[in-house]
């Protein structure tokens, strides 16, 4: 058995290292948006599907031996497809269609070595149990998950911070060279009876076929474990805490539900996971009203170990329902077929649909019917209870959905993020209209007219931007800005200056020139550019800005692609020969502040590091910039230096590129 859990397990591996390896070779083609990663997801969901797909096909209507002979041939194909490296296919980006180009993009280069790496668990899994009646072939599905687990921790701690992404890829190339031959051993294993087979398969005890209701239900508790899995890691990095790489938290409690469920037979039959379904959603939607319970740790915990039990209830009752073995590779397509619609669900439909982030509550929904649908019939007390803690759950969602809508003057979601603007009206003190972010804070300005052009927010007088601004204003001054917000820094503008901004969601754009008056109100001319900033100055001739400003980093989506070599060299592009860079690097998780100062230290320039306080009264925030530029003369003839601190980069030995860049070790 040892040959077939090694290859099972080395296929799983592979599966989830290639799946950051590739989105992250996509970032700087398509820019860093949301919904790089969710086309990415997306393709990987469908490849797996169609993985599972042919298994199921392979086993019910090829003979063993055709089997054996058809995947050899796939398996030597991939191997000839791993020859071709990505940067073959990366300068074709589908023109002005980007989801084609990644998906044509992901196809040339790894579509088919992922393909075969799908097939691996139903086909090999059916292998091994084919002619052995006391064979456990559903132990070798939470070994594959188990090696999920180990890659998915594995790949920013061992992987990321110490190879550069070339480098990942020739070593992933190389492991599946290994895997390729160990399937194939496999394979011709599973052909020494020869014609034996025929005679075990007529020696499998009599099993009837699941039926089309038993089906459902396995689509079904799939559909609700991924709706859940995606909704807890939107609503922790959207409402909670941006914190990078916190998704990693509820993907593993996801995929060890399933190691739990499917290594042992007598965890499934427990029925604490239905009764704990009921109380559990209670809590959580207690939780849903305040977004936080005590601290961020002990929050994520909270929300961690509810998605535990769900997952635990859904893959429990996965576990109990699971068919004889003659029938697994249809098992785990409709297993599959269920996860793709939940993945379908909440990356493709829930932005069209809701304007804000629901799918929480309506993965929650979903889990409470399923739970009272498997437990019909029962009309003990316990029974009843469950029903009142079930209801008073949806009461609370309820009330939760109608705090958020409430004093909200407009919510709008889309691929790259929800957008809300509120009206506050504090005691005693101005009223201001607020744009977010998720949890944060893109945008602030005052309802009364004659305040309507005081900057707010990160963009006060005081801060790094607002120096750069002033100290250095001139006659005609050309200004860049990479994020649009809410447009506050156009108060800036004065008469026959120029400020461009360059802005990747279109919605924010709407939100700026609708629901504020920064960018109408501003005596500068404004023009908006809707694209990605990067790829965007990249196509343009030199726009000779006397200041570029980058401020579109926000917690966990931070774009990487605008923090490289490449990228600074495309914005020194743009500069003139005396203009300035300056980064907003306030952040509470991430020391973007560092990443900018090697950059510039590699370039050769020079950065000071200016940090403002917050004041209530003008509703500024607490905000650090990186202010750049080729020499510190210019600091010292515009007193800038002297508002900030010196640069604390000694080597550029870290530098990020394209190619290579460390999240893990940029946590603060």
């Amino acid at each position: 058995m040892w040959m077939y859990a090694s290859t099972i397990f080395l296929s799983a591996f592979l599966l989830f290292q290639i799946q950051p390896m590739a989105a992250k070779w996509m970032l700087p083609v398509f820019g860093g948006s949301a919904s790089v990663w969710t086309t990415c997801m997306l393709f990987f969901q469908s490849a797996l599907l169609l993985g599972y797909l042919y298994s199921e096909r392979s086993v019910r209507r090829l003979t063993p031996r055709l089997q054996v002979v058809l995947h050899a041939v796939l398996l030597a194909l991939s191997t000839i497809v791993l020859t071709v490296r990505p940067g073959v296919v990366r300068d074709w980006t589908g023109g002005h269609h980007p989801i084609i180009g990644i998906t044509a993009m992901l196809v040339v280069s790894v579509g088919i070595p992922y393909f075969l790496l799908s097939t691996t668990t139903p086909l090999v899994q059916a292998w091994y149990a084919r002619g052995r009646k006391a064979a456990l072939p559903y132990r070798l599905f939470a070994l594959s998950n188990l090696a999920s687990v180990l890659a998915l921790l594995g790949y920013p701690v061992l992987v990321e911070p110490y190879m550069s992404l070339r480098g990942q890829f020739q070593v992933w190339s190389c492991a599946y060279y290994l895997f390729a031959l160990m399937c194939l051993i496999s394979a011709i294993r599973s052909l020494k009876a020869g014609a034996a087979f025929k005679a075990a398969d007529e020696s499998f005890e009599p099993a009837p076929p699941p039926g089309w209701d038993v089906k459902v239900m396995w689509m079904a508790l799939a559909a609700c474990a991924s709706i859940l899995l995606l909704a807890v890691t939107n609503h922790l990095t959207q409402n909670v805490a941006p914190v990078p790489l916190l998704w990693v938290i509820p993907f593993v409690v996801y995929l060890l539900s399933f190691v739990f469920c499917f290594e042992r037979d007598d965890w499934p039959r427990l029925p604490y996971w239905r009764w704990m379904v009921a109380p559990t959603l209670a809590g959580l939607s207690l939780l849903l009203l305040k977004n936080r319970f005590g601290g961020l740790i002990f929050t994520v915990a909270i929300f961690a170990a509810s998605l535990f039990l769900c997952c635990m209830f859904c893959h429990s009752e996965l576990a109990r329902l699971k068919p004889h073995s003659r029938f697994l590779t249809s098992f785990y397509l409709m297993v599959s077929i269920g996860g793709a619609c939940g993945g379908i669900f909440v990356g493709l439909i829930a932005p069209m649909v809701f304007t804000a982030y629901f799918e929480l509550p309506v993965g929650m929904a979903f889990c409470a019917i399923l739970a009272l649908h498997l437990s019909r019939g029962t009309r003990s007390v316990r029974h009843l209870a469950r029903l009142v803690l079930v209801a008073f759950g949806a009461f609370l969602v309820c009330l939760r959905l109608f705090a958020m809508v409430s004093g909200t003057r407009v919510m709008a979601r889309n691929f790259y993020g929800s957008v809300r603007v509120r009206d506050e009206f504090p005691k005693s003190e101005p009223a201001y209209r607020v744009l977010y972010h998720g949890s944060i804070v893109h945008g602030l300005q005052f309802l009364a007219p004659q305040r309507h052009l005081e900057p707010t927010c990160y963009y006060g007088y005081a801060s790094g931007v607002g120096l750069a601004i002033e100290r250095s204003r001139k006659p005609g001054m050309r200004v860049g800005v990479i994020g649009l917000g809410a447009g506050t820094l156009s108060t800036f503008g004065r008469q026959g200056d120029y400020y461009r901004f360059y802005e990747i969601n279109d919605v924010v754009i709407r939100i700026a020139n609708t629901e504020f008056t920064f960018l109408r109100e501003s005596g500068s001319k404004v023009d908006v550019v809707v694209g990605d900033g990067r790829l965007t100055l990249d196509h343009e001739p030199s726009q000779n800005f006397d200041l570029l400003v980058l401020d579109a980093f926000s917690g966990d989506s931070i774009p990487v692609h605008l923090l490289t070599k490449e990228a600074f060299s495309i914005y020194f592009r743009h500069l003139k020969p005396a203009g300035m860079l300056a980064a907003n690097v306030s952040n509470s998780y991430l020391d973007i502040k560092s990443i900018v100062e090697r950059l510039s230290a590699y370039f050769g320039k020079e950065a000071v590091v200016i940090h403002s306080g917050g004041n209530t009264e003008d509703r500024t925030l607490e905000a650090t910039w990186v202010l750049v530029a080729n020499s510190s003369g210019l600091f010292e003839a515009l007193h800038i230096k002297s508002a900030g601190g010196a640069s604390g980069a000694r080597t550029v030995g870290d530098v990020w590129t394209d190619d290579y860049s460390n999240l893990l070790h940029a946590l603060q």
